[in-house]
C-alpha cells in the first residue's frame, strides 16, 4: 500500500501557504508591538514543540480514551493487526473511547507512535466487516501521515482564534475615558482584524486539506480491504446514528470532529456548514465507483 502522492503534494502546498501566512502574522505582531521577531519566534517555536510533543496525549486525555490490551478487546486488536500488516506499517496502539456516539479516529506523531481509537458506541452498531472498513480508513490516515500535518497546521489557527477573542474582549471592556485606554483599544481592534483574517485564511486552507484527506483515507481503506461497500455501509450507519443522537452526547465529543471519521454534529447544526469532512453521500458515491472498478478488474482477471 503506497502513500497517496496527490494528498502528499496537496498537503505540502497547503502547509507552505500556511507557513507564509503565519510568518507574516508573526512579523505583524512583532513590528506592531515592538517585541522583536526573535522573542516572538522563540515563543511560537516553543508552542509548536509543545503541540508536537503533547498533542496525542491531550487528545487521548480529552476524550477519556483508554489504551486497551488484546485480552480486553481481542477482535478489535486482531482487525487492527491484520490491517497494519496489509498496510505495511507498525501495529498502532489500540484505544477505546467510552461514548455512545459511534465514531473512530487516529492520532499520533507518526506510524511508529500512533493510536487508533474506536468508541464503545461504534462497536455496538457495526458488524465486524463494517468495523474493519472504518479501521482501514483510520490506518490509511496513519499511513499517509496526514494526522500529523493537520495537527501542526491547526496550531496557529487556534492561536489566531484565541488572540482574536482576547482582542475583541479587550476592545469592548478595556475601559473608557482615558486617552491611553482609547489608544490601547484602537490597537487591539487592529489586532482583532488581522487575527481574524489570519484565522479565516487558515480555516479555508485546513478545511480544504481535511476534506481531501477524508476522500483519500476512504479510497486507501477501500483498496486495503478490497471491500469498499463495508466502509460505505458503516458510514451510512454512523451518520444515521449521529443525526438522531442527543445533542448533549454530541457536545461532549465535538472537539474531536476534525479527527473523527464522521463529525459528531446534528443534522440541524450550523457546524455542518463549516465541516472539515465532505458529505457522506459523496463519500458513498465514490466508494461505489471503487467497488465497480474492483469488480471490473476481477472480471478481466487483473
Amino acid at each position: 500500500m503506497q502513500r497517496d502522492l496527490q494528498l502528499t503534494l496537496r498537503m505540502a502546498i497547503s502547509f507552505f501557504a500556511l507557513t507564509i501566512i503565519y510568518l507574516a502574522f508573526l512579523s505583524f505582531i512583532s513590528m506592531y508591538f515592538g517585541l522583536g521577531i526573535v522573542p516572538i519566534s522563540i515563543i511560537a517555536g516553543l508552542m509548536i514543540g509543545a503541540q508536537w510533543f503533547f498533542s496525542d496525549r491531550l487528545v487521548l486525555w480529552s476524550t477519556g480514551t483508554k489504551i486497551v490490551s488484546k485480552e480486553e478487546y481481542p477482535i478489535l486488536h486482531q482487525i487492527i493487526e491484520d490491517l497494519a500488516q496489509k498496510a505495511k506499517i507498525p501495529k498502532p496502539r489500540v484505544g477505546v473511547m467510552t461514548s455512545d456516539v459511534p465514531n473512530a479516529f487516529a492520532t499520533g506523531k507518526g506510524p511508529k507512535s500512533s493510536v487508533v481509537v474506536a468508541s464503545t458506541g461504534i462497536m455496538k452498531i457495526l458488524t465486524k466487516d463494517e468495523l474493519e472498513g472504518v479501521l482501514s480508513h483510520e490506518l490509511t490516515h496513519i499511513r499517509n501521515r496526514d494526522v500529523t500535518i493537520i495537527t501542526l497546521a491547526s496550531l496557529f489557527s487556534t492561536i489566531a482564534w484565541y488572540l482574536m477573542q482576547s482582542s475583541m474582549f479587550s476592545s469592548m471592556w478595556g475601559g473608557y475615558g482615558y486617552g491611553g485606554r482609547q489608544q490601547q483599544n484602537g490597537n487591539m481592534f487592529i489586532v482583532l482584524i488581522v487575527a481574524g483574517i489570519v484565522w479565516f485564511l487558515s480555516f479555508l486552507i485546513i478545511r480544504a486539506i481535511s476534506r481531501y484527506r477524508e476522500f483519500a483515507a476512504d479510497r486507501g481503506g477501500a483498496y486495503l480491504t478490497g471491500k469498499p461497500m463495508n466502509l460505505s455501509r458503516a458510514l451510512m450507519k454512523i451518520s444515521g446514528e449521529i443525526k438522531t443522537a442527543p445533542v448533549q452526547q454530541l457536545q461532549k465529543v465535538e472537539g474531536m470532529n476534525a479527527f473523527f471519521i464522521i463529525p459528531a454534529v446534528s443534522g440541524q447544526s450550523i457546524a455542518q456548514l463549516f465541516s472539515t469532512h465532505p458529505p457522506v453521500t459523496e463519500r458513498v458515491k465514490r466508494l461505489m465507483r471503487i467497488e465497480q472498478e474492483l469488480r471490473n478488474s476481477d472480471n478481466l482477471g487483473i
